[in-house]
């Protein structure tokens, strides 16, 4: 049989059997290309499950009449032009196959404007023959894709379509993919007429909690641990199932820059990671881990299920370290004793009709996502997020849901600090208290004594609670962690020595030094040095010892210096000056008086 090349027809059946395997793939691939096209709102109405029609309506940028026809060619994209911007690809599509072969089966109308263009236009293709028409139409910016009929003019594979509920219930579930990820994307779909889902969009991590908890089920949103850690180039975010859920939740999703995959080396890192915990199978996870483009290859598989990593150890140990580090942690959850359930029990009492009046306000949205956890500074774990640079409330209203969630026994999140920097290394129990004053702007306590109005720092509060509660801890050392990658430094010639005098300080400070081949190599440090640039931090720590052995005051005041501030929990702040009495007088009396009286006087003679 004679060698030839096959039509484009053929070709375009052929590249559909890999790209369109049901009608689950054709929205996948439109509905990413709506994403790559800058759309805010992707609207998906579907109807026999798709068989009947699939209409993708966006507001992204469109396409401009001269190149709709070409859209729906082969080989035909915007996405990549050099072979140097395939090896570093950020959007979801490039290889330009989708619209050929999804029209190659179907019958397909694509309708679209530009914001340039006074009117839209619309292209039509029917089947393997593949002749486009283009004709005027009313549309506003943004573009709709209509696929009707899909596999018409092939019945074997119409044939191998399941019931429509079946092929229903794939959209909905690879949607859910989607929108955890783009979480700034408004998502609605429906079928047969009816509104099935609508995910709108989160711009904050309270509203992401909401979004989880639409997707992944109020049990797994309520409870789950925060994952934000961070090195150099790479990133991975998400949210991990707690232990204290006993049943595992099945939502086992992993990105790798925005793209869901299923790759052996994540899977065995996750799994590897989760081995230890022998009281349930592999718990849930919802996991992005975020990466230099050129250090990935999203080129290997038609459908894009699958990545190559270029450093793909590093990536594995990454994986692997960050999520052992929670989970290891997570295990450490404090418990209050019996005898305060009865307090706890009065909390929940306390608050319970504002928990009700949010939860009837939006029953889709899981109770612990419409409250500010109240857990320290930084990365707060699980339906606590994190609030820097978001304004976070100071609501107690999470003790009260924890509460609620575990009435034997209520734990209380603790979070891997390998990924934060904490204010305290344990994190008990904490109860609403009830003479903390009124918070201003989240930062300032409203103080009120007699005539006198004043406003206190609870920043400044913060940091001289964190100095006090340094110097406790330092009395009995500090805990070092390992480092992700041990940082290394040009050793000075005098530090040798200064390792051997101060030996037993530096052990109390939880740090782990070592010199070899002229390379000071920092292995461990505690948690308050972890955002730290230690290449510049450990050598001034170094000069300054050799020196003279600081006392506790001077070194409880250096590391405090180094905890980058961010939010601070007023109420965890005010609880922790309740227990240093002292402190909270001269904290109180170092507060910025009001001139409350002349304001009103300045008022009144207006």
């Amino acid at each position: 049989m004679a060698i030839r090349i096959l039509p484009p027809q053929l070709a375009n059946q052929i590249a559909a059997g890999e790209v369109v395997e049901r009608p689950a793939s054709v929205v996948k691939e439109l509905v990413e290309n709506s994403i790559d096209a800058g759309a805010r709102r992707i609207d998906i109405e579907i109807e026999k499950g798709g068989a009947k029609l699939i209409r993708i309506r966006d507001n992204g940028s469109g396409i401009a009449q001269q190149e709709l026809a070409l859209a729906l060619s082969r080989h035909a994209t915007s996405k990549v032009e050099t072979l140097e911007d395939l090896e570093a690809i950020l959007s979801f599509g490039f290889r330009g196959e989708a619209l050929a072969s999804i029209s190659s089966v179907s019958r397909l109308t694509l309708t679209s404007r530009t914001e340039s263009q006074s009117e839209a236009w619309a292209a039509y293709a029917e089947g393997s023959e593949m002749a486009v028409r283009v004709i005027p139409a009313a549309h506003p910016v943004g573009t709709t894709i209509d696929v009707v009929d899909l596999f018409f003019n092939t019945p074997a594979r119409r044939r191998f379509l399941k019931s429509d509920k079946t092929e229903f219930g794939h959209i909905d579930e690879w949607l859910k993919r989607i929108a955890l990820v783009r979480s700034d994307v408004h998502f609605s779909l429906s079928h047969n007429g009816k509104m099935v889902r609508n995910y709108r969009p989160a711009t904050n991590d309270m509203q992401y909690l909401q979004r989880l908890g639409q997707i992944s089920g109020k049990a797994f949103a309520g409870s789950a641990l925060k994952v934000d850690c961070r090195h150099d180039d790479i990133a991975l975010t998400g949210y991990l199932q707690s232990p204290a859920q006993p049943l595992p939740a099945d939502v086992h999703y992993f990105y790798v820059n925005g793209r869901l995959v299923r790759d052996r080396l994540v899977n065995h890192a996750v799994r590897q990671a989760f081995a230890e915990l022998s009281e349930m199978e592999q718990p849930g996870y919802v996991l992005m881990l975020e990466l230099e483009p050129h250090q990935v290859d999203v080129n290997v598989h038609p459908a894009k299920h699958e990545v190559r990593f270029h450093q793909s150890r590093y990536v594995h140990d990454f994986i692997l370290q960050a999520l052992q580090s929670a989970l290891s942690q997570a295990r450490e959850l404090a418990f209050v004793d019996d005898a305060d359930e009865p307090q706890i029990r009065q909390i929940r009492g306390t608050y319970q009709a504002a928990a009700d009046f949010v939860s009837a306000a939006d029953h889709s949205v899981p109770r612990s996502a419409a409250f500010d956890g109240m857990v320290g500074s930084g990365q707060y774990p699980g339906n606590y997020p994190s609030s820097a640079g978001r304004g976070a409330s100071t609501s107690p209203w999470g003790a009260a849901h924890h509460s609620q969630q575990a009435p034997d026994r209520a734990a209380v999140q603790a979070y891997g600090q390998l990924m934060q920097t904490p204010g305290q290394d344990k994190v008990a129990l904490q109860l609403p208290a009830a003479d903390m004053p009124p918070v201003l702007a989240g930062h300032y306590w409203v103080m009120c004594s007699g005539d006198a109005l004043s406003l206190i720092d609870i920043r400044s509060a913060a940091s001289a609670c964190r100095k006090l509660e340094l110097i406790d801890k330092l009395a009995t050392g500090l805990i070092g962690q390992p480092l992700l990658m041990p940082v290394s430094v040009t050793a000075d010639s005098q530090w040798n020595e200064v390792l051997k005098l101060r030996k037993c300080l530096l052990r109390r400070l939880g740090i782990e030094l070592a010199i070899r081949y002229g390379q000071l190599i920092i292995k461990k440090v505690p948690p308050y040095l972890r955002d730290c640039q230690l290449a510049v931090v450990i050598p001034e720590l170094l000069q300054w010892i050799s020196v003279e052995e600081p006392a506790l005051e001077a070194l409880a005041a250096w590391l405090g210096k180094q905890v980058k501030s961010g939010f601070e929990s007023a109420m965890i702040v005010w609880q922790q000056l309740g227990q240093y009495s002292d402190l909270k007088q001269e904290i109180l009396a170092q507060g910025h008086m009001l001139p409350w009286q002349n304001w009103l006087e300045e008022q009144s003679s207006e």
